[in-house]
Protein backbone atom coordinates (compact mmCIF):
# COMPACT_ATOMS: atom_id res chain seq x y z
CA UNK A 1 0.00 0.00 0.00
CA UNK A 2 1.28 3.46 -0.92
CA UNK A 3 -0.03 6.93 -0.14
CA UNK A 4 0.52 9.75 -2.62
CA UNK A 5 0.14 13.51 -2.49
CA UNK A 6 0.48 15.64 -5.63
CA UNK A 7 0.93 19.38 -6.02
CA UNK A 8 0.82 21.31 -9.30
CA UNK A 9 2.29 24.52 -10.71
CA UNK A 10 3.59 25.68 -14.08
CA UNK A 11 6.64 27.23 -15.70
CA UNK A 12 7.36 29.02 -18.95
CA UNK A 13 10.80 28.66 -20.50
CA UNK A 14 12.62 29.33 -23.76
CA UNK A 15 15.21 27.00 -25.24
CA UNK A 16 16.48 25.34 -28.38
CA UNK A 17 17.41 21.71 -28.88
CA UNK A 18 20.54 20.60 -30.75
CA UNK A 19 20.24 17.75 -33.23
CA UNK A 20 18.36 17.03 -36.42
CA UNK A 21 15.99 14.71 -34.54
CA UNK A 22 14.38 17.83 -33.03
CA UNK A 23 13.40 19.32 -36.40
CA UNK A 24 12.01 22.86 -35.96
CA UNK A 25 12.62 22.71 -32.19
CA UNK A 26 16.28 23.29 -33.01
CA UNK A 27 15.36 26.94 -33.29
CA UNK A 28 14.72 29.02 -30.20
CA UNK A 29 11.15 28.48 -29.01
CA UNK A 30 9.08 28.70 -25.86
CA UNK A 31 7.36 26.04 -23.82
CA UNK A 32 4.81 26.26 -21.06
CA UNK A 33 4.76 23.24 -18.78
CA UNK A 34 2.16 22.17 -16.26
CA UNK A 35 4.26 20.53 -13.55
CA UNK A 36 2.97 17.83 -11.19
CA UNK A 37 5.06 16.64 -8.26
CA UNK A 38 3.83 13.50 -6.52
CA UNK A 39 5.25 12.40 -3.17
CA UNK A 40 4.83 8.78 -2.07
CA UNK A 41 5.12 6.96 1.23
CA UNK A 42 4.04 3.64 2.72
CA UNK A 43 3.29 5.22 6.10
CA UNK A 44 1.70 8.54 7.02
CA UNK A 45 3.26 10.66 9.76
CA UNK A 46 1.62 11.15 13.16
CA UNK A 47 -0.56 13.92 11.71
CA UNK A 48 -1.74 11.74 8.83
CA UNK A 49 0.40 13.45 6.18
CA UNK A 50 2.56 12.33 3.27
CA UNK A 51 4.05 15.85 3.16
CA UNK A 52 2.58 19.22 4.08
CA UNK A 53 0.64 20.49 1.04
CA UNK A 54 1.56 24.12 1.66
CA UNK A 55 5.24 23.38 2.07
CA UNK A 56 5.30 21.13 -0.98
CA UNK A 57 3.53 23.80 -3.04
CA UNK A 58 6.00 26.44 -1.88
CA UNK A 59 8.99 24.19 -2.60
CA UNK A 60 7.77 23.41 -6.12
CA UNK A 61 7.01 27.08 -6.80
CA UNK A 62 10.48 28.06 -5.58
CA UNK A 63 12.18 25.49 -7.79
CA UNK A 64 10.19 26.47 -10.87
CA UNK A 65 10.84 30.17 -10.26
CA UNK A 66 14.56 29.51 -10.84
CA UNK A 67 13.74 28.15 -14.32
CA UNK A 68 10.73 30.21 -15.41
CA UNK A 69 10.98 33.16 -17.78
CA UNK A 70 14.51 32.21 -18.73
CA UNK A 71 16.21 31.11 -21.90
CA UNK A 72 17.69 27.86 -20.64
CA UNK A 73 20.29 28.01 -23.43
CA UNK A 74 21.88 30.90 -21.48
CA UNK A 75 21.92 29.13 -18.09
CA UNK A 76 25.37 27.77 -17.13
CA UNK A 77 23.94 24.65 -15.48
CA UNK A 78 22.52 23.54 -18.84
CA UNK A 79 25.58 24.31 -20.96
CA UNK A 80 26.18 21.58 -23.53
CA UNK A 81 22.98 19.61 -22.81
CA UNK A 82 19.58 19.55 -24.42
CA UNK A 83 16.93 20.78 -22.01
CA UNK A 84 14.42 18.17 -23.09
CA UNK A 85 11.21 17.69 -21.17
CA UNK A 86 12.68 14.48 -19.75
CA UNK A 87 15.82 16.21 -18.51
CA UNK A 88 13.83 19.04 -16.93
CA UNK A 89 11.72 16.45 -15.06
CA UNK A 90 14.90 15.11 -13.47
CA UNK A 91 16.17 18.58 -12.57
CA UNK A 92 12.93 19.39 -10.75
CA UNK A 93 12.81 15.98 -9.06
CA UNK A 94 16.41 16.20 -7.87
CA UNK A 95 15.73 19.61 -6.32
CA UNK A 96 12.63 18.25 -4.59
CA UNK A 97 14.67 15.36 -3.23
CA UNK A 98 17.07 17.88 -1.70
CA UNK A 99 14.13 19.71 -0.09
CA UNK A 100 12.74 16.46 1.35
CA UNK A 101 16.14 15.42 2.70
CA UNK A 102 16.55 18.86 4.29
CA UNK A 103 13.23 18.36 6.10
CA UNK A 104 11.60 21.32 4.35
CA UNK A 105 8.32 19.57 3.47
CA UNK A 106 7.28 18.10 6.80
CA UNK A 107 5.27 14.91 6.78
CA UNK A 108 6.58 11.40 7.04
CA UNK A 109 9.26 9.44 5.26
CA UNK A 110 8.92 10.02 1.53
CA UNK A 111 9.82 6.87 -0.40
CA UNK A 112 9.55 8.26 -3.93
CA UNK A 113 8.97 11.45 -5.88
CA UNK A 114 7.48 11.53 -9.35
CA UNK A 115 7.65 14.68 -11.47
CA UNK A 116 5.59 15.07 -14.63
CA UNK A 117 5.96 17.95 -17.08
CA UNK A 118 2.98 18.29 -19.40
CA UNK A 119 4.06 20.07 -22.54
CA UNK A 120 0.58 19.87 -24.04
CA UNK A 121 -2.63 17.89 -23.69
CA UNK A 122 -1.11 15.15 -25.86
CA UNK A 123 2.53 14.99 -24.73
CA UNK A 124 4.28 14.79 -21.35
CA UNK A 125 7.25 13.18 -19.65
CA UNK A 126 7.71 11.75 -16.16
CA UNK A 127 10.73 11.04 -13.98
CA UNK A 128 10.48 9.04 -10.77
CA UNK A 129 13.18 8.77 -8.13
CA UNK A 130 13.20 6.41 -5.17
CA UNK A 131 14.56 7.83 -1.93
Amino acid sequence: MTYSLTVRDHMMIAHSLAGEVFGPAQRLHGATYVVDAAFRTAELDADGLVVDIGRATDALRGILSTLSYRNLDDEPEFAGVNTTTERLCKVVADRLVAAVRAGELGGGTVSAIEVTLRESHVAWATYEVTL
